[in-house]
């Protein structure tokens, strides 16, 4: 007892509330089942004095007197019960922010030993050697992609010979199409304009239709028409 006020052993200081929460909890527990024989009695007492009261008017009033004594010592300890848990709540509760604090002073000295494995220039150097990794990574996997055994050209001098390429290829397109249309065109006195040929000789398609216009009259005729 005087080592715990002294500055005794930690782990008893560590472990006293709790002991004194499971002893606490028992004697309420002990508590509550007198309460419980006390009402029994209480209720036997009754039924007694309401048995003899009209036959026994003596052993009713024993009755009475007893079931007053169970009464007076079930207040006494439900007060008991009342105040016994009344502390428990209390030293449940500064228990349990013991526990609390220890569990962040706890947490507040790891973060103080983490924080002092490293400083913001060692963060830095630390991101500059993994960008300064990074890229290396990218050259070498560029390196690695390379065809093997054949001659390394660079895309952008074949970009521009595509290109010349190209625009050679238009350029002999559109002088192809002009020379189609010099071609193409004739000269004004190509361009006269023709006239139907004279035939003394009544073409025979001509005849054939004159006789099919005869006919056609000639049926009108008898249609009455």
């Amino acid at each position: 007892m005087w080592g715990y006020f002294f500055g005794g052993n930690k782990q008893q200081k560590k472990e006293l509330p709790r002991k004194a929460i499971v002893e606490l909890r028992e004697h309420i527990q002990m508590l509550n089942k007198k309460r419980s024989y006390l009402e029994q009695q209480i209720s036997e007492q009754d039924a007694l004095a309401r048995k003899y009261i009209s036959t026994n008017r003596t052993l009713a009033k024993n009755a009475l007197k007893r079931k007053k004594g169970y009464e007076t010592n079930m207040m006494k300890i439900e007060n008991q019960i009342d105040t016994l848990e009344s502390e428990l709540s209390t030293i449940e509760g500064a228990n349990l922010n013991l526990e609390t604090m220890r569990a962040m002073k706890q947490g507040a000295q790891a973060m103080k030993h983490i924080h002092g494995e490293y400083d913001v220039d060692k963060v830095e150097n630390t991101m500059d050697d993994i960008r300064e990794q990074v890229e290396l990574a990218d050259e070498i996997s560029e390196a690695i992609s390379r065809p093997i055994g054949t001659e390394y050209v660079d895309e952008d001098e074949l970009d521009e010979e595509l290109a010349e390429l190209q625009q050679e290829e238009k350029e002999s397109r559109q002088a192809e199409g002009g020379q189609k249309e010099k071609l193409s065109a004739k000269p004004e006195s190509q361009n006269l304009p023709s006239f139907p040929s004279v035939n003394k000789e009544k073409p025979q398609a001509a005849t054939e239709d004159d006789e099919d216009e005869e006919a056609l009259k000639a049926l009108q005729a008898e249609m009455g028409l």
